[in-house]
């Protein structure tokens, strides 16, 4: 067991895994019917699920990561908030109607009720492909600063399996029991605990690191801005690194347009507001919370900075090697909170990273059993009543978390599943949105034409990013194009060639059009 932590260290991490798994339980304990269970019958608070918005979206790699950012050059990535905040106003007056209408369990059914159920199915593919890749590496990803910090005798069950391994069994186990019992009711409102344990995780690091610096405050942002880690803003335009306001505005906003309005991990949350007023409301409150909490995980990694290398304060622990995925800066705020924090305090902090690792991991689950059973099997299999695909969808969590653990478990052992995992979202992402626009503003388009354009943006999409990133190319690519073209532009460029060749094809071979008749929503 690691040998930083005393008794009431782990006591505080042990109470904290009963109670959030005890909480959800709690609150799911009342599922009658997959309406219960994946839109939280339609009862939450509209404040718990904007504070699950925001917690869905950061994982334990965000919390360790984003201070890595600043740790190796500045506070920059702020740019990229303010396109985030942007798509949450546009999502909120222009997309939430759409949601809310009616009674829906994703966005691939607004495809359907005005394109036909063929690109319902191929987008709801997507995304069950882009999330099984995403989320076990992410589980993957957190699960290596897991193992420093819980020790090899925790993360391997008692030296029964490989500890990266057991890290990914426990952690996927531990959100599979509230996630399977509660469905999203108690994933909502666990994820509402756990973020306010990882934002005061972030405050207690933000206000204790300064006390540890002589001068306090005052001479840490002195060190800090004469380095330059204070620097935020860079009006240069470019396609490639570092970031600039023109990714944070343009690609930013692109790219959380997709993820928070075309992809089901967020847009469930949104499906389980009460009316359009809520989920209105959900939205803006995500948009408030998402700025400061970015910044305070920035200034962290400032103030790490100024702790380790501005005042040169030894490392206790040396820093791992980077691995794929992950790199050594990575480890500093773990290693902080190890070696520099209080007993208490310290299995607080821990528990930050924790929150943040099981938010992620129960939100994955639930959509992707969503996806899979509303979108494929509940439209295949007819004559079923409610009971069967409730035990079905339970079934589905099941499924989905073994998924995961063998996802993650198999990124550890093939580096290209990484890569490609990491990269998937933004090859995908443009697919998404680009035919949930057709599909609100556009279906004239057809479904034909949809189709072929959100395979050919998966297309492009590959070829603008592999060749820049498999090492026998990266000459050719680099002599030819330049530097490779950076994520954040990465949905805007898969968007833009979806809506371009669906409308080329429908110009150059050009399909009868024929409206649906108007689909018969359940009423809210």
């Amino acid at each position: 067991m690691n040998s930083y932590f005393n008794f009431a260290d782990w006591l505080v991490i042990i109470v904290y895994l009963a109670g959030i798994i005890g909480l959800g339980i709690w609150f799911g304990k009342d599922q009658r019917n997959t309406r219960d269970y994946f839109l939280g019958s339609r009862n939450i608070p509209w404040w718990g699920i904007g504070v699950s918005i925001v917690a869905a979206e950061t994982s334990a790699l965000t919390i360790i990561g984003v201070p890595a950012i600043a740790y190796g050059s500045n506070i920059m990535f702020i740019q990229m908030i303010v396109g985030y905040v942007i798509a949450r106003i546009i999502l909120a007056v222009v997309m939430v109607p759409h949601y809310l209408k009616g009674e829906i369990y994703s966005p691939y059914q607004l495809l359907e009720q005005n394109l036909g159920v063929a690109p319902r199915r191929l987008a709801a593919a997507f995304f069950l492909f882009l999330e099984t890749m995403a989320a076990g590496v992410r589980v993957y990803v957190a699960c290596i600063p897991i193992r420093l910090l819980l020790g090899e005798s925790v993360c391997s069950l008692g030296g029964l399996v490989d500890p990266i391994l057991g890290a990914i069994i426990l952690f996927v186990g531990l959100s599979l029991l509230y996630t399977y019992i509660g469905g999203v009711k108690a994933v909502i409102w666990t994820d509402a605990v756990q973020f306010g344990l990882f934002l005061l995780g972030g405050v207690f690091a933000l206000f204790y690191i300064p006390t540890l610096i002589d001068g306090g405050w005052t001479n840490a942002l002195k060190i800090a801005g004469e380095a330059g880690k204070l620097a935020w803003l860079n009006t240069h335009f470019t396609f490639s690194a570092p970031f600039n306001i023109w990714m944070g505005v343009i690609g930013g906003t692109v790219m959380v347009l997709s993820t928070h309005g075309a992809e089901q991990l967020i847009v469930q949350r949104v499906l389980a507001c009460r009316n359009v007023a809520d989920g209105r409301k959900a939205l803006a409150l995500s948009a408030v919370l998402i700025f400061p909490l970015f910044l305070i995980f920035l200034l962290v990694g400032v103030l790490l900075w100024v702790f380790y290398t501005g005042t040169g304060h030894p490392f206790q622990i040396p820093l791992p090697e980077a691995r794929p995925g992950i790199k050594s800066n990575d480890f500093i705020f773990p290693i902080f909170m190890m070696t520099e924090v209080p007993h208490i305090l310290k299995g607080f902090l821990i528990v930050a990273i924790l929150s943040a690792a099981m938010s992620s991991i129960s939100s994955a689950i639930t959509s992707l059993a969503s996806v899979s059973t509303m979108d494929f099997v509940k439209q295949i299999v007819q004559g079923r009543d409610e009971d069967y695909f409730l035990k079905f969808s339970k079934y589905s969590t099941v499924f989905w978390a073994a998924v995961l653990v063998g996802t993650a478990w198999l990124t550890r052992e093939v580096t290209f599943v990484l890569n490609a995992a990491f990269s998937l979202r933004g090859l995908t992402a443009g697919a998404l949105l680009g035919s949930l626009i057709i599909a609100l503003f556009w279906k004239r388009l057809g479904a034909r034409a949809t189709m072929v354009g959100m395979t050919a943006s998966l297309v492009v999409m590959n070829l603008i990013y592999w060749p820049a990133n498999i090492p026998a190319l990266k000459p050719w690519w680099t002599a030819t194009f330049g530097a490779e073209v950076f994520w954040p532009w990465f949905t805007l460029i898969g968007t833009l060639v979806t809506l371009g060749v669906a409308w080329a094809v429908r110009t150059i071979a050009p399909e009868p059009f024929t409206p649906l008749p108007s689909p018969k929503l359940a009423p809210r």
